[in-house]
Parts: C-alpha cells; sequence; structure tokens
C-alpha cells in the first residue's frame, strides 16, 4: 500500500483538502443527472453513491484523525447509510495508506529522543495495520513479540477545526436545531480528544483488563508504559484474526456462540457493573485467537455512564414500563427526548416514535435468550430507520433532542448489535453476566 509522507496538519490546510473532496462530489452529481437521462434513476443513483463514497473516503483517509473518524463512526450506521458508503467507510476501521517509514522514525525521536531500533531489539518501519488515529508496527523485546501503536501527528490539535468543518452537514443530516446543539459536538469533541490520550487510554486499558478478565473465553494483551507515551502505546502482540475477516468464512455455530456469547458478557458487565464501556465496538478492534477466543483491542474511547441517565435509560428497556403510557412519558423527559418547550403536536409524535424505536430494539432484552442471527429482527430495525428518515413530519421538527449520553450509548448498542449479527450468534444468554 502507498505510503504517506505528511498529513495536513493546519486548518487551511485541511479546509482546503475538504473543498477539492466536495468539488468532485459536484462532479459526481453533474454526471448524476446526465445518467439518469439515460439509464434508470436506480443504476443511476447507485452510481453516484459509489463515486461520491470513493472520493469522500479518498479525502478524508488523507487527512486522517477526526475526520476520517467520523466516516469510520458512520460505517456502523447500516440503516442510514446508502450500501456503497458503509462498504468504502469501514475500510477506516483498520485499512488507510500508512505514514511512512521516515515520519515514524521522526515521530519516535520527537517522544524518546531515540529511533524504534535503539529502544527495541527489532522494529518493523512498515505498519502491519492503519487506521484513522494511528497505526501499528511490530516489535520485539527480550523475546516478547509487541505491537507500537503510533498516533498520526498533527491529529490531536486538528480535532476542534475538523469537527466544526463537518458541524453543518450533521446539523443537516440529522435535522438538529436550537442553541443547546453545542452539547452534542462537545461530547464528541471531548471524547475524540481523550482517544488522542494515549497515557490515559494505558490508564483505562489496565483497568479494563483487570475488571473483565475473569469473563470466559475473553482475553486482552499486556501494556507496557516504559515504552510508551502520550502519542505511542506498546502491548503485547496478540496473534488472531479481525473479527469481520472471521465472520466472512466461519460455519461453525458453536464457535460463533462462544465469541458472542464472551462478547455479549463483556459488554454488559461494563454497562452494568462498571457504569463505563468500551464505546467503539466495531470489528477492527477485535480478533479471534486459533483457540476460538475473542481477543478485546483499543479502550480509547470509554464512555462513563452517570446514574441519572442509566437508571431511565434502563428502566425502558423493561416491556411493562415501556407500555404503562404515564411512566413512558415521564421517563422521556428525564431522558431529554421530550422538551418542556415542545409543542403538544411534538410531544405526541415523538412519544409514539420512540414507543415504537424502543418496543423492537429492546427485544433481547425482553427474553432469557435471543438469537442475533435473526435477519428479520435486524430487517425490522432497518426498514424503521429508513421509514424516519424519510418522514417529512419529522423533517419539520427540531431534532435537538435526547441527552448527550445518547451519542456513544447508542453508539455502543448499534455497533454491538451488529457485530452479533455478523458473528451470527445464536442461544445468547441475556443475563449471564450477573453469574460471572
Amino acid at each position: 500500500m502507498k505510503t504517506i509522507d505528511k498529513i495536513p496538519v493546519s486548518k487551511i490546510q485541511r479546509a482546503s483538502k475538504l473543498v477539492q473532496t466536495g468539488a468532485k462530489v459536484g462532479v459526481n452529481y453533474l454526471k448524476y443527472y446526465g445518467d439518469k437521462l439515460m439509464n434508470s434513476e436506480t443504476e443511476a443513483k447507485e452510481r453516484l453513491n459509489q463515486n461520491n463514497a470513493e472520493d469522500i473516503y479518498d479525502g478524508l483517509k488523507k487527512l486522517k484523525g477526526s475526520a476520517l473518524k467520523v466516516a469510520q463512526m458512520l460505517s456502523m450506521e447500516k440503516s442510514i447509510l446508502p450500501q456503497a458508503y458503509v462498504e468504502k467507510f469501514s475500510l477506516a476501521q483498520f485499512s488507510v495508506p500508512p505514514l511512512s517509514a521516515p515520519l515514524v522514525a521522526k515521530t519516535f525521536k520527537k517522544y524518546f529522543g531515540k529511533s524504534p531500533n535503539e529502544i527495541f531489539d527489532t522494529f518493523d518501519l512498515n505498519s502491519v495495520n492503519a487506521a484513522s488515529i494511528g497505526q501499528v508496527h511490530k516489535a520485539e523485546k527480550n523475546d516478547k513479540k509487541l505491537a507500537v501503536k503510533i498516533q498520526y501527528p498533527g491529529v490531536a490539535g486538528s480535532i476542534a477545526s475538523d469537527l466544526a468543518m463537518v458541524k453543518p452537514i450533521a446539523i443537516s443530516m440529522f435535522n438538529i436545531k436550537g442553541k443547546d446543539s453545542d452539547k452534542y459536538f462537545k461530547e464528541v469533541e471531548d471524547k475524540l480528544i481523550e482517544e488522542t490520550n494515549y497515557l490515559l487510554e494505558i490508564k483505562q486499558s489496565k483497568e479494563i483488563v483487570h475488571a473483565c478478565k475473569h469473563i470466559p473465553n475473553l482475553e486482552f494483551p499486556n501494556y507496557y508504559e516504559e515504552f510508551s507515551s502520550e502519542r505511542i502505546i506498546t502491548m503485547d502482540w496478540m496473534q488472531g484474526e479481525h473479527l469481520s475477516e472471521f465472520t466472512a468464512h466461519n460455519t461453525n455455530e458453536e464457535t460463533a456462540n462462544k465469541l458472542g456469547q464472551a462478547l455479549w458478557d463483556f459488554y454488559m458487565f461494563q454497562i452494568h457493573n462498571l457504569k463505563k464501556v468500551h464505546a467503539d465496538p466495531h470489528p477492527g478492534n477485535f480478533l479471534v485467537s486459533k483457540e476460538g477466543k475473542l481477543i478485546a483491542l483499543d479502550f480509547g474511547c470509554m464512555k462513563t455512564i452517570p446514574n441519572d441517565f442509566y437508571i431511565p435509560y434502563f428502566e425502558l428497556a423493561v416491556r411493562k414500563n415501556i407500555n404503562n403510557p404515564v411512566y413512558f412519558k415521564e421517563k422521556l423527559f428525564e431522558l431529554e427526548i421530550l422538551r418542556e418547550d415542545d409543542s403538544l403536536e411534538e410531544i405526541q409524535f415523538f412519544t409514539e416514535m420512540f414507543h415504537e424505536l424502543l418496543s423492537l430494539f429492546t427485544q433481547p432484552f425482553q427474553q432469557e435468550e435471543f438469537d442475533f442471527s435473526d435477519p428479520k429482527f435486524f430487517g425490522e430495525i432497518a426498514a424503521l430507520g429508513e421509514r424516519y428518515s424519510k418522514n417529512t413530519e419529522l423533517r419539520k421538527m427540531n431534532g435537538n433532542r435526547g441527552s448527550k449520553h445518547f451519542i456513544y450509548i447508542n453508539r455502543t448498542f448499534f455497533g454491538l448489535y451488529n457485530l452479533m449479527f455478523d458473528l451470527k450468534a445464536k442461544h445468547i444468554k441475556i443475563q449471564n453476566f450477573n453469574n460471572l
């Protein structure tokens, strides 16, 4: 794969890259209008989506950092984006052009005052894995195989300006209005800043390993602070296959169930016992070992769940509460889904909308055992998302609603559900984590 010798760092450089990408998208639309005259609209729209996805991804992968992280987050929204975008943006999880060897060496000199080969017994200057915020290299020290994650230069300093450029698109996409909408963007910004703090990531990683190492069929790397800094992390090299690669060929139902149960227990234990959760559940953060165990990596994005959100959120996972109109509405106000300045029309619309959404989305919690391989369940979620995305009545209303905590908690559950479906995990014991 072609390497990158430099990354645009200044606000002007990064903005100009996005402008170039926007110009390409504009040309694609001109082609689309001509294509519609010659071919069916479905075919023309499919080509438009493919061309736009390719050009947008191509622009973002050169920027890296938070711009590419947004693409990675969007790739998990399978029920919202056209398939062309999901396929292209999913590459941001673990397949983007890496930094060149000289730039890697320069980064080590900056943080350790030494080259990588002066620190490790062996160090491969060619990365084995490149994603949105950093890339991974193989190394050895005292006969121990290590993975060294290096953050791309300039990523931490460009988060605020990147999000400012993305903000108008997000406001339009999610119909956000009102003066207090900044709380959502601040939540994303704060989390992205945390993800660039590798010293914090090491601390969080060691805490998770200590708290969750008892969960069956789950493994973690060890982390080495003496070979780490605020922009470099060194951990054990974990041998395994990326989860998405494993699910593409696996036909062993027993292994799928074992991995699915480990994944589910891992998330439920964090959410309900630790009240802090790994909020980045995409396939690039999980490996499957030769022994059929799940390996969890990368704890830069951890979401703390405050009690005033946790309690009403999970009270609405109980069927009798969902079906109690007075209680249900009360919880919607607590979760800021309903607002005091809502009109009667908005209250009725969003109460009905969230009743339908939660009745469907919380189905796994209504049963002792759930089949996450059931395409009917996921088809209904996708159909519901598509129906509301096209709802003209919804577009007229203020989409600025819900606690800021929804952003990463919903991302966690959507990502988890998608991973469970990809695994084709059946017979998952929903409350099993209580027995661990």
